[in-house]
This record gives C-alpha cells, sequence and structure tokens, in this order.
C-alpha cells in the first residue's frame, strides 16, 4: 500500500504547462531579487577580497546552482509531472519521504518566514525612523503585524499573491539598479592588506549563494512540473537562476564596494548603503523593499502549509499553516532570523546532501524516475546524515587552519550525499520499487 501522498497524486498534465518565460524563470528570479539575498553577501567577502574576486565567486556559484541543485530535480518535475514530495520517494523511500523531504522542507520555510519578516519589519521601521532593534517595542509591533497578516494571506490567498508577484519583481531590481547609480560616483573599493584573503571571499561568497539557493534548487521538481520539454527546464534555469543570482548579487556587491570606497567605515551591509543615500530616496527604498518582501513572506507560509498538510493530513492546512506562522514571528522579532549567513550555511547543510542524493539517484536511474522505494531508503538516509555532518563543519569547533577550507561547505554537502548515495545504491542498499 502506498501512502496517500504518493496514490493519490496526479500529473501535471501537457495543457496546463507554459514556456519558461511565463513561469520557471520569473518565479526563481524573484527568489534572488529578494533582498534576504542579497543584503549580506557583501559582508565577510568583500573586506576579505577585491570585487573581481567576489564577482568570480558570485558567477561560479549560480553556476553550480543550476548545474548541480536545480537540473535533476527540475528535470524530474518536467519528465513526470509530479512535485518533490513525490519524486523524492525514490531517493528517501515511500515511509522516509514524510520526513525528507516532506517536513523537512515545511521546517525550514519557517525560517524563510521568519526572515522575511524580520527584514521588512526593519526596513517599514527604518523607512519612518523608528527603533528597528529587535525585542523593542516598535519592532515587536511591526513583526506581529506584519507576520500574522501575511501568514493568514499565504494560509488563504496564495492566489491573489501569485498574480502580482511577477509584478513585484520589478520593484527590487528598478531599486538595485537605482542604488548602483547612486554609489557608484568614480569611488574605488580597496582591500585592507591586514584582512586581505581572496581564498576566504571567494569560497565565503559561493557558500552563501548556494545556501540561500539549496530550498529552491530541490523546489526545482515544483517548477519541473510546468515545463513543456527540456528546453523550458534549461532556459528557465540558465535565466532565472543563473542569469538572476548574478544580476541581482553583482548589483549589490558593486554598490556595497563603492560605498565602502567612498566611506570605508561604512559596514558592509546592503541596508546600511541605502541608510547612507539618506533623504526621500532612501525613505521610499526602505517601504519598496519590505513591498517586495510580501510574497516570499507568504509563499514561505504557503509552502509550510503545503508541506505539513501533505505528510500530516490530519491537521487542517490553515492551522497548520498559522502555527508555522506563530513559530516564524517569534523567531523574527527576537531577532533570532537577523543572522541571515548562519541561517543560509544550516540551509545548505540541510539541503545540500537531499539534492545530491537525488542527483545521484536520477542519474543511475537513467536519467528517469525509477519509482517510490519501498519502506525508508537507507541509501538516501546515510547520503543525508553524512553531508549534514559535512554541512555543519564551519558552526564545529575546528582548528582555525582546518576551518578555512571548510567553504564552501553547502557545495561539499552536495558532493557528500551525491558519492555516498552512489556508492550505497551500488552496494544494493536501495529497496525495491512499488508499482503506482
Amino acid at each position: 500500500m502506498l501512502p496517500d501522498y504518493i496514490s493519490k497524486a496526479v500529473p501535471n498534465p501537457a495543457e496546463k504547462r507554459a514556456p519558461w518565460y511565463a513561469n520557471t524563470a520569473p518565479a526563481y528570479a524573484g527568489i534572488f531579487l529578494w533582498v534576504a539575498f542579497y543584503r549580506s553577501l557583501a559582508d565577510g567577502t568583500l573586506n576579505y577580497g577585491s570585487l573581481a574576486v567576489c564577482l568570480a565567486g558570485l558567477v561560479a556559484a549560480a553556476l553550480l546552482c543550476y548545474l548541480l541543485y536545480y537540473l535533476a530535480p527540475a528535470m524530474l518535475g518536467m519528465k513526470t509531472g509530479f512535485p518533490l514530495y513525490v519524486v523524492g520517494s525514490s531517493t528517501f523511500g515511500t515511509a522516509g519521504g514524510y520526513l525528507m523531504p516532506g517536513l523537512l522542507m515545511g521546517l525550514l520555510q519557517i525560517g524563510w518566514f521568519a526572515v522575511a519578516t524580520s527584514i521588512a519589519s526593519e526596513f517599514v521601521l527604518k523607512a519612518i525612523g523608528a527603533d528597528s532593534t529587535p525585542l523593542g517595542a516598535p519592532f515587536i509591533v511591526t513583526g506581529v503585524l506584519w507576520g500574522g497578516v501575511f501568514a493568514w494571506v499565504g494560509a488563504k490567498g496564495i492566489q491573489y499573491v501569485a498574480k502580482v508577484a511577477t509584478f513585484l519583481n520589478f520593484i527590487p531590481l528598478l531599486m538595485l539598479i537605482v542604488v548602483f547609480f547612486q554609489v557608484s560616483g568614480g569611488s574605488r573599493y580597496h582591500v585592507e592588506a591586514a584582512k586581505a584573503d581572496p581564498f576566504m571571499a571567494l569560497t565565503t561568497v559561493m557558500a552563501v549563494v548556494i545556501g540561500f539557493f539549496a530550498t529552491a534548487g530541490a523546489a526545482g521538481a515544483d517548477f519541473g512540473i510546468n515545463a513543456r520539454h527540456k528546453s523550458d527546464v534549461r532556459w528557465g534555469g540558465l535565466v532565472g537562476v543563473t542569469l538572476a543570482a548574478t544580476v541581482a548579487g553583482g548589483l549589490a556587491l558593486a554598490a556595497v564596494a563603492f560605498a565602502n570606497g567612498a566611506n570605508p567605515k561604512l559596514p558592509f551591509d546592503y541596508a546600511d548603503v541605502l541608510q547612507g543615500i539618506g533623504g526621500p530616496i532612501a525613505t521610499s527604498m526602505f517601504f519598496l523593499f519590505a513591498l517586495a518582501s510580501i510574497p516570499a513572506t507568504c509563499f514561505c507560509i504557503f509552502i509550510a502549509g503545503n508541506s505539513f498538510s501533505t505528510m500530516i493530513p490530519g491537521v487542517p492546512r490553515v492551522s497548520s499553516s498559522m502555527a508555522a506562522g506563530a513559530v516564524g514571528i517569534v523567531l523574527a522579532v527576537t531577532g533570532v532570523a537577523t543572522h541571515l549567513v548562519s541561517f543560509f550555511s544550516i540551509v545548505g547543510a540541510s539541503f545540500g546532501p537531499i539534492c545530491g542524493a537525488i542527483a545521484a539517484d536520477y542519474l543511475l536511474s537513467g536519467k528517469r524516475w525509477a519509482g517510490p522505494r519501498e519502506g525508508i531508503n537507507w541509501a538516501g538516509y546515510i547520503a543525508w546524515a553524512v553531508g549534514f555532518v559535512v554541512g555543519i563543519l564551519p558552526f564545529l569547533p575546528l582548528p582555525a587552519d582546518a576551518k578555512r577550507y571548510v567553504q564552501p561547505a553547502a557545495l561539499y554537502s552536495f558532493i557528500a550525499g551525491f558519492v555516498v548515495y552512489a556508492l550505497l545504491a551500488k552496494a544494493g542498499l536501495e529497496p525495491k520499487v512499488v508499482e503506482m
């Protein structure tokens, strides 16, 4: 007997699919145009390496996101018409799929919702000149109101947000361009000799970009079900992932570099660059960046609710969504969600090996979906466990010399998951396939 989340799954038919420029590309571009991606991209990177080195790391990471994290899940979604929860039952088993990628995806979306709520609340308060410190009364009130309203919208009315999400993408893109030209007045960025470490700058940029994208890469299956053929999958990823990450991240890195060149005491935070512009321009930018966070806030709760209601059907979808929202609001207003780079690292450690195991399963099965495997696929679980340990190496008390080489941990966790799954599959640890 197959669980309901598999037996009741219906593949997306051909007539409901559309070209890559109508779904996959704009959806992924919106992810990278969200200010959460590039806000802290310069911190720990530009203060160690030149702008050219950081841009090289950005482009390399953008290509790896497409090739390693997005392509296999998206191809599986396109070929089967099934979302990640279903195609993941091959790599992790019909029973194992409940936890990975099922519930784990939902749990991480709570973190993303907290990040969206935290950034939006901070930017709204900065725009009106109020105290934007976490745990402060204005921040708590704003966070509760913002999170509560858009958690409810995500649980009940996501279709209305989806209609305007594509148009909201143009707001942060326009703001990125405006900010770049506001600060690029001929100043050049110079690395302090005492802090110069191009290797650390390069690998940290790659770690941040890949960690940010890890869950979205696995969700490529959900985007792939809307693709008509392989060309849609490829072009949707190249434009929506590689190009969008390069443009959004590149404009932000360059803006911080130029702003710091003019004022070396300026922190390496994109919000501080906005603050430095000052006047009505800065005020409007903070408001517009907050406005552009609405789709991310809603979609995170929508995906979390999808995950919990699919894997735990006994709990009403709205109830699980609002409970997830309440947890996310607490994480936001207490300041936990402000540690973006650490959060991206945890996401990469959690979903890097999942993407690696799925890619290995896809290639070993002849670039097709093998079908749901009975019970728990221990090859997938062991691959994930090994990859997760590799992914959290930056958080472990390692010697300084060793710690310097553990980034990009998100990439290494993918490689570990891929290799371990391939070896265990060859050793016969994959359960038998169950007919649908």
